[in-house]
């Protein structure tokens, strides 16, 4: 719902309302498919790595836990040999959504990730997984609403855990590229 001069209005497509506005091939930013309740949302997580001007480097996140965007970055430095310890990161979730599922930690180490490398990932990719501390990817429930949502809106590539290989398959319409761990992530979604 939005408020508007008449009061309260239902926000008929929310996942496109927040999604509009997307630069095209701008680097540090990943589409999370994730779920409010039972209903699926796409939301735009952008991340901004930059060297860091003080002795110590800046960390912030809006509309993600802060201390799960520090945890990610820790594991992108250890399992994937990023160098984050002299770069500011500013993370950010677009339209000031909340997202507090862990099905949105590889959107935003991804997102990370393309800031990091200066690379964009594509405008019609998404991915939804959890990350662990070793740096692999798992699953997470409600994958085919999620990729119901992605196609919906004309997405034509979702990064996935390995492990819902079985459950998901093959979706037509929409190329699913399941990864077990974040270096086949970043493989998966971002040119070298």
């Amino acid at each position: 719902f939005e408020m508007s001069d008449q009061g309260l209005r239902e926000v008929l497509n929310p996942s496109e309302a927040l999604l509009s506005g997307r630069p095209p091939d701008a680097h540090g930013s990943c589409v999370a498919a994730t779920m409010e309740g039972t209903r699926p949302i796409l939301a735009e997580i952008q991340a901004l790595v930059t060297k860091s001007a003080y002795g110590s480097a800046r960390r912030t996140a809006s509309g993600v836990d802060y201390n799960r965007a520090v945890l990610i970055m820790a594991i992108l430095e250890k399992r994937a040999g990023f160098m984050l310890g002299v770069f500011d990161a500013y993370i950010n979730v677009v339209g000031g959504l909340i997202l507090d599922e862990p099905a949105v930690d590889l959107a935003v180490l991804l997102a990370i990730a393309s800031s990091y490398l200066e690379k964009p990932i594509g405008r019609q990719v998404a991915a939804f997984g959890e990350v662990g501390l070793s740096g692999e990817i798992r699953a997470v429930s409600g994958g085919m609403q999620r990729l119901g949502e992605l196609k919906r809106l004309g997405f034509v590539k979702c990064v996935v855990p390995k492990a819902m290989e079985s459950a998901l398959g093959n979706v037509s319409g929409i190329e699913l590229a399941y990864v077990s761990d974040i270096g086949q992530a970043i493989k998966a979604c971002i040119s070298s």
